[in-house]
């Protein structure tokens, strides 16, 4: 339950923000318009009133002389058609009200508030006071006769209750609609809410901030490093590991430099705009270290919306390599050398049950000698334990075939001379010498060629500094002359189909380190096989 609980924070945070602006936003929008149209209908009703007293004035100035009945019933029906004017009182000079809304109060002196023209140049103004019908909104208007002579003052008169009214009726209105806005704008929130959820596969925004957590703790923690991009290559995400490896902790400057020279522009541009993967990209960072790079486009919705580059260290790729090597070629020399001790041990029994004790002993002897004499060779001529731990193991499988082994004189291998992983080699190596027992085996078909020479295998490998030579020679069948180079291409084999794979591998490979492979070969005597890779040594 508290687990359920603080995933649903974010989305009851967002729901009350969302619900208090929306709120709040409307409230203030509704008293603004409330306000300013309660103003604006206050200074209609001045307006207004001021309009009909100057109408009035003009009116009465022309019915001045007719006789009082036919002026009250002038005005009446004239005050019957104003909305928006509740009194309408004519006063004489000698503060006689000539006519008013309430007939009783005609010819009656008039005891109110007697109007200041003089300070109002236009004859009528407009204030707020006190009658007998309780707080008002009068308007003064002068009367003049046709010599000017100053004869009284006309009233228009709205009780404040009428524009309460009114305003109240304004603020009621501003106050459904504000309602209505809300609801409105709760609904609308409620559904924008469900599509956005619909937008983000079904989860809850808090969802995806656990999920976030656990992404990025995952991409933190992994050895591989990452460096994330979108549409406008800009850079959006660099795991710890990726700064590790390119030599940039926390440094915007830095990561710029990622952006310019290394990846984003140079890999994950092309990716985006070809919208296929580029795996196995070799690349050095800026301290010299080996990398393998792969650039992956990121799609969505069918269109690339950004790209992901995988940096791999290859140097521990490449100790992991040395080590799994050196593991496979030690088992497979374990193998060939007890299937080759059980062997043995069969020739000795045999000898101890024929009472041959002696021969026995001296065969023991023999091959104790022999076993030495090939470790101690292969040891001392070669210090990379992978690449000697494949030679002990041909040497043992040679055995197996009958084929005789022999380690060319002055075979020299030292890692300190090239550089050169440890899986490069075995990989170039263990081919040529599988090709070259193969070839061997096939001759050993034909019992006639086989009896008329020996079958041996001599290897050689040849190092000083930035320069390597492998030499494979056999006493095989030999390469027919109709097939020539044919022998590096992809697929093509004489050994049946799903074959012709590995000579083209390994001329691929011994071509990116920088070197050749040769041949010269001979049907029915043999063939000889040559690699020679030239690097530049550290240092120079």
């Amino acid at each position: 339950m508290k687990a359920n609980s603080s995933l649903n924070i974010i989305r009851h945070e967002i729901q009350r923000v969302h619900l208090i602006l929306i709120i709040v936003i409307t409230i203030l929008l509704s008293l603004g318009g409330a306000f300013v149209n309660v103003n604006a209908s206050d200074n209609s009703f001045d307006q207004n009133l001021q309009d009909t007293a100057e109408l009035l004035s003009r009116v009465y100035k022309l019915m001045m002389n007719e006789p009082n009945r036919d002026l009250c019933q002038v005005m009446d029906s004239i005050g019957e058609d104003l909305i928006d004017v509740d009194v309408i009182s004519i006063v004489s000079s000698d503060n006689i009200r000539i006519y008013h809304t309430n007939h009783q109060l005609i010819d009656t002196e008039y005891d109110g508030t007697n109007p200041d023209f003089s300070v109002h140049s236009h004859g009528f103004y407009t204030e707020s006071n006190i009658g007998p019908s309780g707080p008002q909104r009068r308007t003064y208007c002068a009367l003049y006769d046709e010599n000017d002579n100053y004869i009284g003052f006309l009233m228009t008169v709205a009780l404040k209750t009428s524009i309460r009214s009114v305003t109240y009726k304004i603020i009621l209105l501003f106050l459904s609609v504000t309602i209505a806005a809300i609801i409105i704008e709760i609904s609308i929130c409620r559904v924008f809410s469900r599509k956005l959820k619909k937008r983000l596969m079904g989860y809850e925004p808090d969802t995806f901030s656990s999920m976030f957590k656990i992404r990025d703790n995952i991409l933190e923690s992994i050895y591989d490093g990452i460096i994330a991009v979108d549409s406008e290559n800009e850079i959006q995400f660099v795991n710890k590991a990726a700064r590790k490896i390119l030599n940039c902790n926390c440094d915007d400057e830095k990561l710029n430099l990622i952006k310019q020279k290394v990846f984003a522009e140079k890999f994950l541009v092309n990716v985006m705009k070809s919208g296929n993967p580029s795996l196995g990209l070799q690349e050095e960072s800026e301290e010299g270290r080996a990398l393998m790079v792969d650039c992956i486009p990121v799609r969505d919705n069918g269109s690339i919306c950004g790209a992901v580059a995988i940096l791999h260290d290859r140097s521990e790729y490449t100790k992991l390599m040395e080590e799994l090597s050196g593991t496979k070629y030690l088992v497979d020399s374990m193998r060939a050398n007890n299937h080759d001790f059980t062997n043995k041990l069969h020739v000795i029994l045999g000898l101890i049950q024929i009472g041959e004790y002696d021969k026995a002993v001296s065969y023991i002897e023999n091959i104790s000698i022999i076993q030495r004499q090939t470790l101690s060779a292969v040891m001392s001529a070669v210090d990379n334990a992978s690449f000697a731990a494949l030679l002990i193991g041909k040497i043992a499988r040679a055995s197996e075939c009958n084929v005789k082994f022999i380690l060319r004189e002055g075979s020299r291998f030292k890692s300190s001379d090239i550089a050169i992983p440890s899986e490069a080699l075995v990989t170039i190596a263990g081919n040529l010498i599988d090709n070259a027992l193969d070839s061997m085996n096939m001759l050993s078909a034909n019992p006639q060629d086989s009896l008329s020479r020996p079958q041996e295998l001599v290897f050689g490998a040849f190092t000083k500094p930035g320069e390597l030579l492998i030499t494979v020679q056999d006493s095989g069948c030999g390469i027919p002359p109709e097939t020539g180079d044919r022998i590096f291409e992809n697929g093509f084999s004489t050994k049946g189909p799903g074959r012709g794979v590995g000579m083209y591998h390994i001329k691929q490979l011994i071509e990116n380190l920088g070197g050749t492979i040769s041949y010269e070969s001979q049907v029915g005597v043999g063939s000889v096989f040559m690699v020679s890779i030239k690097r530049k040594v550290e240092g120079e």
